[in-house]
């Protein structure tokens, strides 16, 4: 006989990709399902700055994994491509040395072996594919274990992965850094620099972050899509799938505090702007915030019951960044571009070790109007573009003693122009230039301290130390980057997606399994 569960009444905090996904899945379970957000938009680290009336991307800037969001809308016959214009990408990203040299990668696993024999020789180009098979290994071995479950425990993991898995892994080096995987494998360190940058994905040091990393590799050669409107338009669309289903949205609506009543979650007061507070009673929330917020403010009577300090310890990468509209010529950009810098050791260690900016900062630029006929060619009719900086940056201490001054700020500005001077690349803005720091990002995300990652991945352990779904409060649950399975788009989905399905399983008591996993997935047998 089927079982029904009676619908509860659901916060969701944070209309963060996490957050949307969680109130899109209760909503369409039937639960009656209430989002807070205190901006006056969805979409959480989806954000854009508008320069000289243009909208640009000024957080993630494409779609991978995008099996999550079709997974998400089977059950209603959907596919993402009902919700956005999505455009794929072939070069996934131009590449430029101080040295002049440039490397190009493509979605084309041939197309990018070939460019690497050019770039570095046979013997890397077959190094290359050997690293692209055990990165697909890997993939697939962890998705359906890591990625669509709850987060596992150590001797969980060991069981999941059986002795092959276990093989794979041993193989791979499971005590080893990415750094020094790549070591191993390619010869030439400005591959090893390269693929290296993986680690910065998930706001970690390629020294300290774990090789299992490579796997972002082969989730990069599956497909990577940008979208009419920007990955704006995603947190759109699920805004208003989510309220087609009877959800409501209260933007502009700041969280006071999450009520507790004998041991549980009961409701919680939430300020609407220039308004008192008022208490809304619920059968559970979902926090899709930034989890050391919980542990540092008055959100809980009783922070330290539910976030461990190794859930936020240690804390990952912050950027900088810089928004402009300009005009672009002599050198010939693709939508993204990465210019290095020759000691890229020393970058990390000055932001994990000295917690300071880099004097040498790695540069991404994504060009946003370079797609199709437009990419890698010379703008010389002087056309005006989008375009996106970013270099890494620590985050700001508790006290913020360390954000940066405004001398800093200038310096590192002269310091990303003065290298892509170098690489030929100049431009003339034909605006203002929004810049963001890292206490800009703090502010913009209470608890976070600029980090844009939550936990930083260090360590092999690392995967363990995520918070899970389920916090140590009953009623409630979380969601978003800070916690598992982890930081960016589809993975804050999955945590959206997790959260929901805990929940879920935690009404239905006929449900005897604590772990659930998420149905679909692109894992083949």
């Amino acid at each position: 006989m089927a079982h029904s569960i009676r619908p509860q009444r659901i916060g969701v905090i944070g209309a963060g990709i996490g957050g949307l996904v969680a109130a899109y899945e209760l909503a369409e379970a039937g639960h009656q399902v209430i989002v807070f957000e205190q901006h006056g938009v969805t979409g959480g680290k989806i954000h854009q700055e508008q320069v000289e009336s243009q909208l640009i991307d000024s957080g993630p800037t494409v779609m991978t994994m995008r099996w999550v969001f079709d997974d998400l809308l089977a059950k209603s016959g959907r596919s993402l491509d009902d919700l956005v214009d999505l455009t794929p990408l072939e070069v996934l990203a131009r590449h430029h040395w101080p040295d002049g040299a440039t490397l190009d990668l493509f979605t084309d696993l041939e197309r990018s072996r070939q460019a690497i024999e050019s770039f570095a020789g046979p013997q890397e180009a077959k190094a290359f594919e050997t690293f692209m098979a055990q990165a697909r290994a890997v993939y697939h071995r962890l998705e359906p274990i890591y990625m669509r479950g709850s987060r596992p425990n150590f001797l969980e993991m060991t069981r999941l992965l059986g002795p092959s898995g276990l093989a794979l892994l041993t193989r791979l080096g499971p005590l080893q850094s990415l750094a020094r995987h790549l070591d191993r494998r390619f010869q030439d360190p400005r591959l090893r620099q390269l693929f290296g940058r993986y680690a910065t994905y998930c706001g970690g040091s390629p020294w300290q972050a774990p090789a299992t990393l490579m796997l972002i590799a082969y989730v990069e050669l599956r497909g990577v899509w940008t979208m009419t409107g920007g990955l704006q338009a995603l947190a759109h669309s699920l805004t208003s799938a989510f309220q087609s289903l009877g959800g409501q949205l209260r933007t502009g609506t700041r969280v006071d505090q999450i009520l507790q009543k004998d041991g549980r979650i009961c409701g919680l007061l939430a300020a609407p702007n220039g308004e008192l507070a008022e208490q809304v009673d619920l059968d559970a929330v979902v926090f899709n915030g930034d989890i050391r917020s919980l542990q540092e403010s008055d959100l809980l009577q009783s922070p330290s019951v539910a976030i461990a300090r190794r859930m936020t310890h240690p804390t990952s990468l912050s950027a900088m960044t810089w928004s402009t509209v300009a005009k672009v010529e002599g050198f010939g950009l693709q939508y993204h571009n990465v210019f290095f810098q020759p000691n890229y050791s020393e970058e990390f260690s000055a932001i994990f070790e000295q917690h300071r900016m880099p004097s040498q900062p790695t540069v991404y630029l994504c060009a946003q109007d370079r797609l199709a006929e437009r990419a890698g060619v010379d703008q010389s009719d002087g056309l005006k573009e989008r375009l996106f900086m970013l270099i890494n940056a620590p985050a700001n201490s508790a006290a913020q003693a360390d954000s940066p001054t405004q001398e800093e700020i200038e310096r590192c500005q002269q310091q990303v122009f003065s290298r892509l001077g170098a690489a030929g690349l100049r431009f003339s803005p034909q605006g203002p230039i929004q810049v963001k720091t890292p206490t800009d990002f703090a502010q913009r995300f209470p608890g976070s301290r600029g980090a844009l990652y939550g936990r930083a991945p260090h360590g092999w352990m690392s995967v363990f130390h995520r918070s899970s779904s389920r916090s140590a409060l009953q009623g409630l649950y979380l969601a978003g980057g800070t916690v598992h399975p982890g930081a960016g788009v589809p993975m804050a989905a999955l945590s959206g997606r997790l959260a929901a399905a805990s929940l879920m399983a935690d009404l239905d008591l006929t449900n005897r399994s604590r772990r659930v996993v998420i149905s679909g997935g692109m894992s083949m047998g």
